[in-house]
């Protein structure tokens, strides 16, 4: 079993490149080598002509439980450098994510819970079943969802943030979508075709306007007002030099002449 793999990335079809947490054994929970080959499938869909957006999903009952529970243990040994190590590469996967200028969408059925639920807000657009559970469970282990908590704070109000990590409990789909951390809650029974649909709607807009916005919406987050106007100015710029913003400009221009004929 140690020598298969915990991510399948499967190439793009109708603008679509799926990435795929392969342990339903293990309730698809993170070790080292999940996270390092959760990198290795970014790397491929980065590269993947086909693939317009990025999909994430788990195979089997969960789409993540956290991390597990089996490397926690292995690391209780570890010097305070191993252990900053360990964490930080769960951090700069983060950050690699947002890096990514295609849009990833996690697919949520089951439980997302602890860094299971902190992957999943880690992407762009949260889509999940109504049967899907959310939670931050580390404070009954004396954990601390401390990296998750960067993406937590960007998705939820303060006090509901805090909420969620000091009880500890699991919020059902309906509520993680009022609180903000789920965009879109579809029926268990057509789930996976509906967040197909989605996720070939999305993959129809134009990939430059898409890879702009997504670069913009997280750097201005990070600015001041006026940074944020004064990048917004430069992206506007680069955005119309481009070929897709161009040609549909003149679309445009081409269906309102012949509307007025």
């Amino acid at each position: 079993m140690s020598g298969e793999p915990r991510v399948r990335y499967q190439a793009g079809e109708d603008g679509i490149g799926e990435i795929v947490l392969v342990r339903p054994e293990k309730r698809n929970a993170i070790d080292a080598r999940t996270i390092e080959e959760l990198f290795g499938a970014l790397a491929a869909a980065e590269v993947d002509e086909n693939a317009r957006v990025i999909l994430l999903r788990g195979e089997g009952k969960d789409f993540c439980a956290g991390m597990d529970i089996g490397h926690l243990e292995a690391t209780l040994s570890y010097s305070h450098e191993q252990l900053v190590a360990d964490a930080g590469a769960f951090g700069e996967l983060f950050l690699r994510m947002r890096r990514t200028p295609k849009p990833i969408v996690a697919a949520v059925h089951g439980n997302a819970l602890a860094g299971g639920a902190g992957l999943a807000s880690a992407c762009d657009l949260v889509l999940a079943a109504d049967d899907a559970h959310f939670g931050y469970p580390e404070v009954h282990l004396g954990f601390v969802p401390a990296i998750v908590m960067n993406m937590l704070i960007r998705n939820v109000a303060e006090k509901q943030a805090f909420e969620l990590v000091a009880l500890g409990d699991r919020i059902d789909a309906a509520e993680a979508m009022r609180l903000g951390l789920v965009n879109r809650v579809f029926s268990r029974h057509t789930f996976a075709d509906d967040v197909r649909a989605y996720c070939v709607e999305l993959a129809r807009r134009p990939a430059s306007s898409i890879a702009f916005s997504k670069a913009l919406l997280y750097e201005v987050g990070e600015l001041g007002f006026s940074e944020g106007v004064a990048r917004g100015v430069e992206v506007n710029a680069l955005a119309r030099e481009t070929e897709e913003c161009r040609a549909g400009i003149r679309a445009f221009l081409q269906r309102k002449q012949r509307s007025a004929e």
